[in-house]
């Protein structure tokens, strides 16, 4: 790689580093997990670097392949279980954010992997309709009609239900 491009690479990890390891935490991993397989996605990045830049939709690009490192690692039994802890009803917490994240991540585990996907990337990565139907391979269509169906399930579900007023 030449220094043009590894100067590239290394602003597109300032960049990314965060929002890839965010999407991997909603997509279900833990947090070292989820560094993990940002990690390993930006070594595949790294060793793709020309294929990556010269992608129609780079983010979509780089997303799908965080999404199949998370397959890939799930598929190989890398993945350990979780334990999911839950939250001190009785913890003070003067921002409202642990409560929100934990609603939000509950709610999140009762969607299909599929609408979850489609959820992530296009609210909490923020990627496009046609980004993030490039990014899971699917139309876009399928696209609108998964996060119709996710939304209604969000908006039914008893963990966002629960949270007062003041975490909204």
């Amino acid at each position: 790689m030449d220094a043009t491009s590894e100067a590239s690479f290394a602003e597109f990890v300032r960049s990314q580093w965060r929002d890839l390891v965010r999407a991997a935490i909603f997509l279900g991993a833990g947090p070292h997990e989820a560094e993990d397989i940002a990690q390993q996605t930006l070594v595949r990045c790294y060793a793709s670097w020309q294929r990556v830049t010269d992608a129609t939709n780079r983010e979509a690009y780089v997303y799908r392949m965080l999404l199949n490192q998370l397959r890939d690692i799930r598929r190989t039994r890398w993945w350990r279980s979780r334990v999911d802890v839950e939250a001190d009803e009785h913890v003070d917490d003067a921002s409202g954010q642990v409560v929100l994240a934990d609603a939000v991540h509950q709610a999140l585990d009762g969607l299909t992997k599929e609408q979850r996907d489609v959820v992530v990337l296009r609210y909490f990565v923020q990627l496009t309709e046609a980004q993030t139907a490039s990014a899971l391979s699917i139309p876009g269509g399928t696209v609108k009609s998964r996060l119709s169906r996710a939304l209604a399930a969000l908006a039914g579900s008893h963990h966002l239900s629960e949270l007062s007023e003041e975490h909204r």
